[in-house]
């Protein structure tokens, strides 16, 4: 199992983002949480799969239909397991 983090910016918020990286993410079978950020920007963590993470990056990257991705951060981490499910936060 592997765990990234993903900061995504541009017009990512009020625009179903969250809703959007969860049906995803649950999809994928991954499992952590996704965030709106003071700063304007959504922060997903996620582990699972690596390939699951990687089409995962590729959904941030592209977005829901209202949004506009301007830059997608992945950090690697070290797994914790912590994560029962992909909630929103």
């Amino acid at each position: 199992m592997k765990r990234i983090a993903i900061s995504i910016s541009g017009k990512v918020q009020d625009v179903g983002f969250r809703y959007f990286v969860k049906s995803r993410a649950d999809d994928l079978g991954l499992v952590g949480f996704v965030k709106n950020l003071r700063n304007g920007c959504v922060k997903v963590v996620a582990e699972g799969r690596e390939e699951s993470l990687k089409r995962l990056v590729d959904i941030c990257n592209a977005g829901p239909p209202d949004s506009k991705v301007k830059r997608v951060r992945v950090r690697s981490q070290a797994a914790k397991n912590e994560f029962a499910g992909f909630e929103i936060n």
